[in-house]
């Protein structure tokens, strides 16, 4: 798993044209002055959200993060950009950046088709804290651009959903043309129809996407080669971690290796199975208890815990304090 993002210059650029100070926004992050002069800009998760957090605090614009998402230009897009317009459909263009989130960040697009209606989130892996409203805001802006400019029709999702109420809620209503769901909503997610995946694109172009998928592919098996062993164990938990408790027979079938290859390779590492499982319930915990309207019962089942009693010792055990606590001081708090 690659521990960093990668972020577009671009970036910078739109924040000086939105009247915000570049300086400001990386003083407030506690980020180098000279971020984005860097050829690559890589940051790591606290730092990608921190650089969030500060463009929201600094701007005076609620709805900064759909300004900065919103392109309509094909020369100002990134090389992946280029490559999902270059795709033969919305549908093919989603797959297409998921399957490289893999490649430039610890983040998963995660997809969900049912009724009619095809819903997508943005799962940061390594994330303690709830992910910052800007960049919300800004991934989803960024997938309408990314539909409208491929099919060239005025593509706007079903709602959108969001787990905090927001004070700009009518922009986002305005910019989508989509009602905001904030109630009773424990993930934020953007929801298309079905039958929006399937507009062709104006923009395909067969014989650009072979010239960039292979250096894509390259750089994929590179990063894919290089992972480290206890990262991809703290993943296949993570991923198991949906109301029960993960034994090694299953995070091993996921690997592909025996149990018993598993605990070897662990303890050539120095490590227990229960110690990276106890690593990963703490994360998903913070998350949880921060991100979402979850009751602690619910928590405690999502991470497989028997009762909440249990979950609470647990949570007292590794942050001092009992979650519900550790939640009233933590929670996020909306952009006013």
């Amino acid at each position: 798993m690659n521990k960093h993002f990668r972020v577009a210059g671009r970036v910078a650029l739109k924040l000086e044209e939105c009247g915000v100070p570049v300086s400001d926004v990386l003083r407030r992050a506690n980020l180098p002055s000279d971020l984005f002069l860097q050829t690559r800009v890589l940051v790591t998760t606290p730092q990608l959200f921190a650089l969030w957090r500060a463009i929201g605090e600094v701007s005076s614009d609620p709805a900064i993060g759909i300004k900065l998402g919103t392109e309509d230009r094909t020369e100002w897009f990134h090389p992946s950009g280029l490559a999902s317009l270059s795709t033969e459909n919305f549908r093919a263009a989603v797959d297409h950046m998921a399957r490289y989130k893999q490649l430039t960040c610890p983040e998963e697009m995660v997809q969900h088709t049912a009724d009619g209606e095809w819903t997508i989130r943005f799962r940061w892996l390594l994330a303690v804290d709830s992910e910052p409203q800007p960049l919300v805001d800004y991934c989803f802006a960024w997938m309408q651009s990314i539909a409208r400019k491929g099919s060239g029709l005025p593509i706007s999702p079903i709602r959108i959903e969001l787990i905090h109420p927001r004070t700009h809620t009518r922009a986002i209503e305005q910019h989508f043309n989509c009602p905001v769901i904030s109630t009773g909503i424990s993930t934020n997610a953007i929801v298309f129809r079905t039958a929006d995946g399937q507009h062709p694109f104006q923009t395909r172009n067969a014989e650009l996407l072979d010239m960039l998928a292979p250096q894509f592919d390259l750089e994929l098996s590179r990063s894919t080669g290089s992972e480290n062993f206890l990262e991809r164990v703290h993943a296949a938990i993570q991923q198991r971690l949906t109301g029960r408790r993960p034994g090694i027979d299953d995070i091993a079938r996921d690997l592909h290796m025996s149990a018993r290859t598993l605990q070897r390779r662990l303890q050539e590492s120095g490590r227990t199975y229960q110690q990276i499982l106890d690593t990963a319930r703490h994360q998903m915990a913070r998350y949880y208890l921060g991100n979402s309207v979850l009751e602690l019962n619910e928590a405690a089942y999502l991470l497989g815990y028997e009762d909440s009693n249990s979950f609470v010792r647990a949570f007292r055990t590794w942050e001092g304090v009992p979650p519900g606590v550790w939640r009233e001081t933590n929670r996020a708090v909306p952009l006013q």
